[in-house]
This record gives C-alpha cells, structure tokens and sequence, in this order.
C-alpha cells in the first residue's frame, strides 16, 4: 500500500461526510425557501437568481461545492476537508434550530 493510496483512503470518510453536509444543506435551504427566508449567502442567491429555476441553481451550486470537495480529497486537504466539515455541521445545526423554531 502506497502513502498516496492510504492517504486517500484516509480521507475518504471526510469526503462523504462533506457531500451528506452538502445534501442537508440543500435541504434546509429548500426548507428556508418554502418560508419565504431569502438566501444570505450572495453566490447562492446569484444562482438562484439565473438559474431556471431557484432549485436547479441551489443544485448546480450543490454540485459546485461536492466537486470541491473532490479535488481537496485528491490533492490530499484533509485538514482543510475537516474544517470545512465543522463549518456545515455548525451551519446546518443552526439552520434545522431556525427552522424549528419558526415553525413553533
């Protein structure tokens, strides 16, 4: 087994984790959209905004940020992967809270 095969294989969790991250993301965010919460994040609404529809362009930006997640997990980020990670888990714990709470 080489380094770069056990390095990789390594990292391999975190890169399915930052793709659930992602999916859940993309669903709180439809969450949002269906209160009426506009988007914070100004590259998302841009994509929304062009896209042909608002979920196509939160897919596309989905499917942006997984293929990032790809070429972190090839060239072998992990530290950056797993920061990455903590950020949309602390994100996505804070989005399903608001959506929690607007819902009481």
């Amino acid at each position: 087994m080489t380094d770069a095969f056990s390095q990789q294989s390594a990292l391999a969790p975190s890169l399915l984790l930052f793709s659930y991250f992602q999916l859940l993301d993309l669903l709180t965010t439809v969450g949002f959209m269906l209160h009426g919460v506009k988007e914070g994040n100004p590259v998302v609404k841009f994509a929304l905004a062009v896209a042909p529809t608002p979920i196509m362009g939160l897919a596309l930006i989905k499917i942006a940020a997984v293929a990032m997640g790809i070429y972190c997990w090839k060239v072998g980020r992990q530290k950056l992967l797993g920061r990455i990670n903590v950020l949309f888990a602390v994100l996505i714990s804070w989005n399903m809270y608001a959506l929690i709470v607007a819902s009481v």
